[in-house]
């Protein structure tokens, strides 16, 4: 195998560990680095933790907001696309539920006006939808 680096008794190994979470998941693999190094992860698997229903959930309320065009399709795309590069999907989820309780009101969602933890989720959110407005329109 060329180009691959060779290690040597004393420098770190790739490990890979196969774990099955039960028994109707898939088998999941899960590869760790050279000593302290963390879990590894694709661009392309981090650039895919969107479904893709979230993913055209938030181009169509972007084209109903901005027009119905191709040229709004590609910039709600390229939105939503640059949004998941900055923001793992747990967090856009969570983002996205805080600003949905926040819609309900009542005494009960009182907490999601004002927990600073909500606001930060919030605020990440808001980050990288400004970071694609700049980028993508």
């Amino acid at each position: 195998m060329t180009g691959l680096p060779h290690f040597g008794k004393d420098k770190g190994r790739l490990h890979c560990a196969v774990r099955r979470a039960s028994a109707t998941s898939a088998i999941t693999v899960l590869c760790l680095g050279l000593a302290g190094v963390g879990h590894a992860h694709s661009v392309a698997d981090r650039l895919n933790d969107y479904p893709t229903a979230t993913r055209a959930d938030y181009v169509f309320a972007c084209m109903v907001t901005n027009g119905q065009s191709r040229e709004m399709l590609d910039r709600c795309s390229c939105s939503i696309d640059l949004i998941a590069s900055i923001l793992p999907y747990e967090r856009y989820e969570q983002a996205e539920t805080v600003l949905s309780m926040r819609r309900v009101g009542g005494e009960r969602m009182a907490f999601f006006k004002s927990a600073v933890l909500a606001e930060n989720m919030v605020a990440d959110l808001r980050r990288a939808q400004a970071e694609a407005e700049v980028v993508c329109f």
